[in-house]
């Protein structure tokens, strides 16, 4: 029994180990993701044999021939918009005076803006670096230590892509043909969830070191401070509320929930005057180099796909995990673990485009619902993001903060075990993922 994933993996062959290897060796040479992926899927379709290399440029075009892609650069240009009119700001001001009553209360405001900032931008990187350079400095004067301060603004951006609307969750739908609104509705309760254990965490870790004091205002002095803020930016909030209620009443695809966003964000910048027609070029060319990165990732996702099928990589990974054990919760944890490893040293989106058709098949395989599948797999993965000493969003924030990323790594451990305890809620208690969704999806 226990040769049996050894004969499962062996079996494949060199025309999947070469193309593996060579995936490997031009990502360590810092050779763009996209073009990596793109090499190794040919080469698997040239070795395998069984896919005229002529239609791959068909695959290319498939891949990202669908209408609900429109919506990923339509919400990263509203991030843009977001912070150049200055409303970004606003979120930061009014999230301040929610939390003023409570000692640590910066600290929290801080996990907030970027919760605010995710329901919008839907990319946890954007988020660290924005909420980053508006927020470190102050939780440094607050009495934060600069290393904790980075951490805890890299464990806020990871709900980037776990609250929606998600960039991540758009992908993950189009992979594995799910629609992005479902997994949008099925993401509240994981995305909230995250965002409660990164404050709380902050919380206790502020009882434990002192850090910041506060919460000594009456509670006249409290309400009063919180109706001036949102009194002086409750236009902020007309862009969140407009995707949220679009989206989850079912009035506005994703798609249209973007644009939407993105014309209403322009149009209240030019109202309060923040926002010019200077402006335009740098925001546009801002968009469209993320966006750039994340769209070859995706066309070069379908024919990636087919090689994999082609060998039969899904089943027999799935066949290798069950030959080593048949106890759904091992093989659970092994999937987390894979994702959270992954996490660290990729970005979102080749890691879905790699992972999600290899690992739904085994999930699949013990029962899991698909939806529940995608909610742990992108909670995982934003687990990865601030996993030690890789993850993506401690490079982030030391690049902003010019502080050691292993200083910021070991006061970001906290964070990663309390997104660990939500994950594996969310891996055993399906009811999490679908409480929201009609009894067909459960």
């Amino acid at each position: 029994m226990l040769f049996n994933p050894i004969e499962q993996i062996v079996i494949l062959g060199w025309d999947f180990y070469l193309p593996v290897i060579a995936f490997v060796i031009m990502c360590a040479l810092a050779v763009p993701i996209w073009a990596s992926i793109g090499v190794a899927a040919t080469m698997m379709l040239l070795m395998a044999g069984d896919l005229p290399l002529a239609l791959l440029g068909e695959s290319l075009f498939h891949g990202i021939d669908a209408f609900a892609l429109t919506a990923i650069p339509l919400f990263i240009l509203t991030g843009d918009v977001l912070v150049r009119t200055g409303l970004s700001r606003k979120f930061l001001d009014v999230a301040e005076a929610l939390t003023q009553f409570a000692k640590g209360g910066f600290g929290s405001a801080t996990v907030l803006v970027c919760g605010m900032f995710a329901a919008i931008s839907g990319s946890d990187a954007a988020g660290a670096a924005a909420v980053g350079r508006m927020t470190i400095d102050r939780l440094v004067e607050s009495g934060y230590p600069r290393p904790y301060a980075c951490a805890l603004v890299a464990a806020g951006a990871c709900t980037g892509i776990l609250i929606p609307p998600s960039i991540a969750y758009i992908i993950v739908g189009l992979i594995l043909g799910i629609s992005a609104s479902t997994l949008f509705l099925a993401a509240i309760i994981p995305g909230v969830s995250i965002l409660l254990a990164i404050l709380i965490t902050n919380l206790i870790v502020n009882r434990i070191y002192n850090y910041e004091g506060g919460g000594n205002l009456s509670a006249r002095e409290y309400f009063s401070r919180l109706c001036q803020s949102l009194a002086s930016g409750w236009y902020a909030f007309i862009v969140p509320g407009i995707i949220f209620y679009g989206i989850f009443s079912g009035r506005l695809t994703p798609t249209e929930a973007g644009a939407t966003a993105v014309v209403v964000t322009i149009a209240i910048g030019f109202i309060i005057g923040t926002l010019k027609l200077a402006h335009f070029p740098a925001m546009l060319v801002s968009s469209a180099k993320v966006n750039g990165i994340i769209l070859p990732i995706i066309a070069f996702s379908l024919p990636l796909a087919q090689a994999l099928a082609i060998m039969g990589v899904p089943q027999g990974f799935v066949s290798a995990a069950t030959a080593m054990t048949d106890n759904p919760a091992i093989l659970i944890l092994m999937m987390i673990g894979i994702l959270i490893a992954a996490g660290c040293v990729m970005e979102t989106t080749p890691n879905i485009v790699i992972l999600a058709p290899i690992l739904k098949p085994l999930s699949d395989s013990i029962g899991m619902n698909e939806i529940q599948f995608c909610i742990m797999m992108i909670t995982a993965l934003g687990v990865g993001f601030i996993t030690p000493p890789l993850g993506l969003n401690l490079f982030v924030v030391a690049g902003i903060s010019g502080e050691s990323i292993l200083k910021i790594a070991w006061r970001a451990i906290p964070f990663v075990l309390c997104m660990l305890i939500v994950v594996l809620l969310i891996a055993f208690i399906p009811s999490i993922s679908t409480v929201f969704l009609p009894e067909i999806y459960k």
